[in-house]
């Protein structure tokens, strides 16, 4: 997974231009998703925005996310036409935000079957579990795209959002988890796991309520995984960008079990069970795992640095306070601006992140640049033996 580098650092001619340009177009789609969120949180914006509430899950997942990690997928594949999945998706947000609503879900599902096909070309390389949770993950997206342009309520399609993005991260976190040496009945408990999500995803096309709860057992038996199992459970201890890596997923996978909860517990019901269903696995796991898995992602894509530094903690302490606010606040507790004051401050998480990225990301650069020179260096923004690495 990627995150958003909203513009080109100045003056840097290592960075791919074809990549920051689909990269921004992944932006764009955030920047639209995240004013359809303040609409729907009623915060006053001009009329002719509120249009975009009605898109916010849609452009949030596939628009924003969807580009972001097919992006990445084609630059691990190296391969030119494995960027029709990026461009694809991309130019389907787009399309949406612009009021052409079949041209957009059209795009968004061609990006889909793209990415199905360099998951193929993957594994004619080499199979491998990791790669099959993926691909699935990929196949969920195809099914929620092909919903929501079949105008399926996006209620609806959003257990086939989760299980995109739920497959995409364990993924993941399995292939870095088999490297820590990982027995092998972990992994058929976590088999066990993702085969129950699949069935509960597929179910809930014709048993909504039980394949829902399906879902969020599924949930909870792969948050238990994760905290068991995750290479972050050793991490944590260290410092610098590690710790902070290992602290998002950790805090990532407490939300996970939130949410596993809420799905089991409450199924289909709707008002502020869905509002926390929906938000402890979007924001609370899923957006976690974007800012952990950034300052790994962002220099592999762009050829850029990442440092991290104390802004990262405020930014990820930022998240979850407002995420405990809107849904201790304000769904558990009912207060009139809970859900108004937590989620303006995921709002602001989110572009607040993107922001600290920018800037030390572009301070970097400029330091590399006075040493590459000949000019006296300035002092990095993080400590270089804390860089990070494979084990994260």
């Amino acid at each position: 997974m990627s995150v958003l580098l909203a513009a080109p650092i100045p003056n840097s001619r290592s960075i791919p231009r074809g990549r920051l340009a689909l990269l921004a177009v992944g932006g764009f789609a955030l920047l639209a998703g995240l004013t359809g969120a303040l609409v729907l949180l009623g915060v006053g914006t001009p009329s002719s925005v509120t249009r975009l509430a009605g898109l916010h899950g849609e452009l949030m997942t596939l628009g924003f996310l969807g580009t972001v990690i097919a992006l990445e997928r084609a630059v691990a594949l190296a391969r030119p036409w494995g960027y029709l999945a990026p461009a694809l998706s991309g130019a389907g947000a787009v399309a949406l935000v612009a009021g052409v609503p079949t041209i957009g879900g059209a795009g968004i599902v061609g990006g889909a079957l793209v990415l199905l096909a360099v998951y193929a070309a993957f594994a004619r390389q080499e199979w491998s579990l990791q790669l099959g949770v993926q691909a699935a993950g990929a196949g969920a997206w195809a099914v929620a795209a092909v919903l929501l342009l079949a105008g399926v309520p996006v209620s609806s399609a959003y257990p086939w959002l989760a299980a995109f993005l739920v497959m995409t991260v364990i993924g993941e976190r399995l292939d870095l988890a088999r490297l820590g040496g990982l027995a092998t009945g972990a992994r058929r408990q976590l088999i066990v796991a993702l085969w129950l999500m699949a069935i509960g995803v597929g179910a809930t096309l014709v048993l909504p309520e039980a394949g829902t709860r399906a879902v969020g057992v599924a949930m909870l038996a792969m948050a238990a995984w994760l905290a068991r199992h995750d290479l972050a459970r050793r991490t944590v201890r260290m410092g610098g960008v590690t710790r902070y890596i290992a602290l998002c997923l950790l805090t990532g996978y407490a939300w996970l079990a939130v949410a596993g909860a809420a799905w089991a517990l409450t199924g289909t019901a709707m008002g502020p069970a869905y509002d926390i269903r929906l938000h402890a696995l979007f924001l609370g796991f899923i957006v976690s795992m974007v800012f952990g898995h950034a300052p790994v992602i962002v220099p592999s894509v762009l050829r850029v640095p990442m440092p991290y530094s104390r802004a990262n903690d405020a930014t990820l302490a930022l998240l979850h306070v407002g995420l405990l606010v809107r849904i201790v606040g304000g769904d558990m507790a009912g207060l009139p601006d809970g859900l108004l004051v937590g989620g303006v401050l995921n709002v602001l998480a989110m572009l607040a992140f993107v922001a600290v990225s920018f800037v030390s990301a572009a301070l970097e650069l400029r330091r590399r640049r006075a040493i590459a020179a000949g000019g006296p260096p300035r002092a990095p923004l993080h400590d270089a033996r804390q860089a990070p690495g494979r084990e994260r």
